[in-house]
């Protein structure tokens, strides 16, 4: 039988790319979705890849939706935490909810996440939980002290939650992507790309295939020794 992924903002960006890799590993793939409905719709008949609506920085949300989706399609073996959001500004101009909605979704969905799959991961000994993080969780960067530290924060919340599933069969593991060609980083001004792009030493963004099957790596059976551990796809740019 087929194992059973989610994958949370998993219908667009990297989290498209990664749905999309799992399902070709011959997982049955999830995708959960906040946003645009019309966009769900089109990429579930594109792919096949059914797709669920909750906020994942609403607790009770993931409770609900984590049940339904046992229920409609059955127990979730695998979680992706790649559902993001940004917030940027200096911390003069940054308000409270700036900082607050960036922690409660990008780090506080993984906790949610957690708390709604890792139980039955454990009573079947055997789960794979990948979250994402950055490269800005690692190095820091400028106007952006809520991102880092959200990021930041899911790699330490993957080495302490790898500590209680790696006797149960559970690994828990991050991935710190770099720079990657995805709509978010199509925001960045054209004069500050061209800057970031310099500092890379492979000379060029990353692309959401190449952290997709860093992921696929680390849901599969051959990644049963790695668990705690922060995988940086990143060309170079930050070596840590």
């Amino acid at each position: 039988m087929a194992r059973i992924a989610i994958v949370t903002g998993g219908s667009r960006g990297i989290g498209e790319a990664i749905s999309l890799r799992l399902q070709a590993d011959g997982i049955t793939v999830v995708a959960n979705y906040a946003g645009n409905d019309e966009k769900a719709k089109a990429f579930t008949e594109r792919t096949g890849i059914r797709t669920y609506k909750w906020d994942v920085g609403d607790h009770q949300a993931c409770l609900d939706g984590c049940a339904r989706v046992a229920e409609e399609v059955g127990p979730i073996d695998i979680v992706v935490n790649n559902a993001g959001i940004t917030r940027d500004g200096t911390l003069a101009r940054m308000t409270f909810e700036d900082w607050n909605d960036v922690m409660r979704i990008n780090l506080g969905g993984c906790f949610n996440m957690a708390k709604a799959c890792f139980p039955g991961m454990v009573e079947r000994g055997w789960g794979r939980i990948v979250n994402i993080g950055s490269i800005n969780g690692q190095a820091g960067q400028y106007g952006q002290v809520n991102y880092a530290a959200a990021k930041s924060g899911i790699h330490g919340f993957t080495k302490a939650l790898a500590q209680e599933g790696a006797k149960k069969g559970v690994t828990v593991n991050a991935i710190a992507p770099g720079y990657i060609d995805t709509d978010m980083v199509a925001a960045v001004p054209a004069p500050v790309l061209e800057k970031i792009v310099a500092k890379i030493p492979v000379g060029r963004l990353g692309h959401a295939d190449e952290i997709a099957r860093g992921v696929a790596f680390l849901c599969s059976e051959d990644a049963g020794f790695v668990t705690g551990s922060t995988m940086s796809i990143n060309g170079g740019q930050h070596m840590y």
